[in-house]
């Protein structure tokens, strides 16, 4: 949907309030711009999206009354008319037209606007660079409502097209036009021009010039905002000959080469340019100025690597694509009356963090408001509402609920982890140091899966095996011990739960590697407490104790248990049997003698509500708050972590934070009379009042949406028959599509689970390393050409080696879900097995 052409300008045009003067201003910016078009051929194209009132007043009409001498190099249209002379969204009720779905409503009337600009952009001819120009009025101030009800300034965003505000030049118009201005500043608008006319009562034009000279000093957010101050309109004749006569002398005078109008189109000609120049720049600045993270640079070819991302909204990347340049002695190819940007869909939800979609705004209302009110300020033995508020609220009904105490804020998911372990490993080291003077010398380390992920600070990547992502670190040094996986996947259309490890009890898999178990439903999966006295947790529990005792005996000392509950995500998108999990808590934590072994004693006293064995670690960064369709992973272990690890998803995908926490018993090992044993830990930057207040505004969010059905179809699709299961599970992928994938040749298995999909694809020598995935989808990059003619997404992913992933919002339409479902079957089904 986003729109910008080498050969066509596209503007739009805001009015700081009503009757300021849009249409005069939209008929001398025609004319203005017109002077160079080519004769009796359009040259520029005025667009009233929505008109409201008797026809022969509308604004379309008024462009072609007063074209002037230009009239046969200016077309004019309206796409939505309405008689009744009121708002658009009153005027869409008295016209017999009900919303029932503002959402969609809003997607169609952005899609007809989206398809007028680009059929206008490919009818155009490129062998000269014509100075085109496209009006894009709108009706009233920057908030008044389309038909729909929704506002013009969220409504259009998705266009989110350079735009020219119309200032206020009546009493208080100073107020109405700044506050115009920051409204759409908030939602991502470069303004490049103001126009205003000239008032000698008020002189609001005097002051709007000053200020936006000293804004664009000392200011480099969004475009440098030029100010045209144009002449006052003359006043409307009662005979309307005269009237017209004296309108159009006006109009003469205004578009004259030197007038201020024409200064306004050479500067949007040029900020054009500029934008055009800048976007093309980024690739090769970047290659020489920037350090990716996960990127071997050395196998980076060139700036066509590099995606340059203009802006985003909602699910959807507008990235400038890099065809060749057309010039004079090299035609362009019919491509060149394309867009430069093209949408992308976001399919690792810019790696895991989405949650309601790009520029989402309230949560950049509550990020400024925040802003506004705190900046930032120091948190040690002082508070504030937005932290204060947000401990509460994830102890006492969120993720913490029956179980937590306390909320310890640091800066991101590895850094949460960070604090996870010394709190657990602290809370180890003091339980067993008074029964055990040795055993407290020794250095403890952590139970774990393989496969695991913590991050890249250094003791989180300690706390993981050995792997591509931590043991080529100089620094690292493993410690403790990973257990093996069984994953959970459907294969062949089938729900399989298997490891690839010999497991004494269970039934050897199809290619004799290891086990695998069929079930009925992937509901029956996720049932634990029923399958707790299964043969196959049987299995489970003797495989872990027979492993624990041995290590014990080997000398082998632990402090935590760290789990990544659920889905395994860097590990390989690795969906876990939740049943393990659960065998896997309860062993450990029934295990108080064999961790305290050392002591002597038989047991240890512990106060009721203690943690048993070691404290349990739930790093919840990827999967918690409804990643993977539930709040957190208690909702299906049907256990409770010690200490629990947010972030991500936390603030909506907007802004950096992590909350770790912990239990009353893990809070209480920190008491004490010296300072040298509190949790020595921190940044600068502890519980921000911003990202405390936008995760309160994203919680609050998600849980309307788990409150008001927003899922409820999709609930309905997983639960194939199983609606008693109080543990279903869930998707917003289509159970039946992730079975479908399950039958192709080239899928070993696929998964899902809330917005998560993972497609591991048959490579014999799979892995990181692999580049199987990458290549096997590399054609949904590009975008196609959907049947009524709109451009549909391309859709920019990431791959784990052999593992595809693709991650949606938690909003995420249905129709964008069927479009996805549908690209990604067509390109692995034509893929060769």
């Amino acid at each position: 949907m986003p729109h910008l052409y080498r050969h066509l300008q596209v503007h739009q045009i805001f009015g700081a309030n009503t009757n300021v003067g849009k249409t005069i201003v939209s008929t001398a910016l025609c004319r203005s711009s017109a002077r160079d078009g080519r004769a009796n051929r359009p040259s520029v194209f005025y667009l009233k999206p929505v008109s409201t009132g008797p026809p022969d007043e509308a604004d379309d009409s008024h462009i072609l009354r007063f074209a002037g001498p230009q009239r046969s190099t200016i077309s004019s249209w309206c796409l939505f008319k309405y008689n009744e002379p009121v708002s658009p969204h009153l005027a869409a009720k008295s016209a017999g037209i009900e919303n029932a779905s503002p959402n969609s409503f809003d997607q169609h009337f952005v899609q007809s606007v989206s398809r007028h600009i680009a059929g206008i952009a490919k009818s155009l001819p490129l062998e000269r660079r014509h100075s085109m120009f496209f009006c894009f009025p709108t009706s009233t101030g920057v908030h008044s409502p389309i038909p729909s009800g929704t506002t013009q300034a969220e409504a259009y965003r998705p266009l989110r097209l350079p735009t020219i505000l119309v200032g206020d030049s009546n009493l208080g118009g100073i107020s109405s036009t700044l506050s115009a201005y920051e409204s759409l500043l908030l939602r991502g608008y470069d303004v490049e021009t103001l126009l205003i006319f000239e008032e000698n009562y008020y002189r609001n034009w005097e002051y709007l010039s000053e200020w936006f000279a000293k804004r664009n000093r000392e200011s480099t957010v969004g475009a440098k905002t030029h100010v045209g101050v144009l002449p006052k309109p003359p006043e409307r004749k009662v005979d309307p000959a005269e009237d017209h006569d004296v309108t159009e002398q006006y109009y003469d005078r205004l578009c004259q080469p030197e007038s201020p109008m024409q200064e306004v189109v050479t500067h949007l000609a040029k900020a054009h340019r500029r934008r055009i120049e800048t976007l093309e720049s980024i690739p090769n600045r970047t290659l020489q100025h920037v350090w990716w993270p996960f990127v071997q640079h050395a196998t980076v070819e060139g700036p066509q690597d590099v995606t340059v991302i203009d802006s985003a909204h909602g699910d959807i990347f507008d990235a400038a694509l890099s065809p060749p340049t057309p010039t004079l002695e090299s035609p362009a190819p019919a491509s060149g009356t394309a867009s430069i940007l093209q949408p992308l869909f976001d399919g690792s939800a810019s790696w895991w963090t989405q949650a309601v979609g790009h520029a989402n705004t309230s949560l950049t209302l509550a990020a400024s408001y925040a802003s506004g009110r705190y900046g930032h300020v120091i948190f040690p033995l002082a508070s504030h509402e937005p932290a204060l508020q947000l401990a509460e609220r994830l102890i006492t009904k969120g993720p913490g609920k029956d179980w937590a105490a306390r909320a310890f804020f640091s800066d991101n998911g590895s850094t949460g982890m960070e604090v996870a372990l010394k709190m657990a490993i602290r809370s180890t080291k003091l339980r067993y140091q008074s029964s055990s003077p040795t055993s407290a010398k020794k250095e403890l380390g952590v139970l774990g899966l393989k496969g695991s992920y913590h991050g890249d600070t250094i003791g989180a990547m300690d706390a993981c095996e050995g792997g591509v992502y931590n043991a080529a670190v100089e620094w690292y040094k493993g410690r403790g011990f990973w257990f093996d996986v069984p994953t959970v996947g459907f294969k062949g259309g089938g729900v399989v739960v298997s490891g690839e490890w010999r497991l004494s009890g269970a039934s050897l898999s199809p290619d004799g590697r290891g086990w695998s178990e069929d079930f009925a439903s992937i509901q029956d999966v996720y049932d634990v407490e029923s399958r707790l006295s299964s043969k196959l947790a049987n299995s489970y529990r003797a495989h872990i104790q027979d492993t624990l005792e041995h290590l014990v005996e080997e000398g082998h000392l632990f402090g935590a248990l760290v789990i990544e509950p659920l889905i395994m995500g860097a590990g390989g998108m690795l969906f876990v049997d939740p049943l393990f999990h659960r065998v896997l808590i309860d062993t450990v934590r029934s295990s108080t003698r064999l961790f305290s072994k050392d002591s002597g004693s038989s047991s240890l006293h512990l106060e009721e509500g203690c943690w048993k064995g070691l404290p349990v670690v739930y790093d919840e960064v990827f999967t918690g708050l409804y990643r993977a369709g539930c709040q957190s992973a208690t909702s299906i272990l049907k256990t409770n972590p010690d200490i629990s690890v947010l972030a991500k998803i936390l603030t909506g995908g907007l802004l950096p934070l992590s909350v770790t926490l912990a239990s009353k018993s893990v809070y209480d090992s920190f008491l004490s009379p010296n300072k040298v044993d509190a949790l020595l830990h921190g940044h600068s930057y502890t519980a921000n009042p911003i990202g405390c207040a936008v995760a309160n505004e994203a919680l609050g969010m998600l849980e309307t949406m788990d409150q008001n059905g927003t899922w409820q179809r999709n609930q309905d699709l997983w639960k194939e028959g199983s609606i008693e299961v109080s543990s279903s599970v869930w998707s917003i992928w289509s159970p039946i599509f992730v079975k479908d994938l399950s039958r192709l040749g080239v899928v070993e298995n696929s998964m899902a689970l809330g917005t998560v999909l993972a497609i591991c694809l048959r490579d014999q020598s799979g892995g990181y390393s692999s580049n199987l995935a990458q290549r096997t989808l590399s054609q949904l990059t590009s975008s196609m050409s959907a049947e009524n003619g709109n451009s549909a997404f391309g859709v920019h992913f990431r791959t784990l080696g052999n593992v595809a992933y693709f991650i949606t919002s938690l909003n995420t339409s249905g129709e964008t879900i069927s479009t996805l479902q549908s690209r990604i079957l067509n390109a692995l089904d034509s893929s060769p097995s």
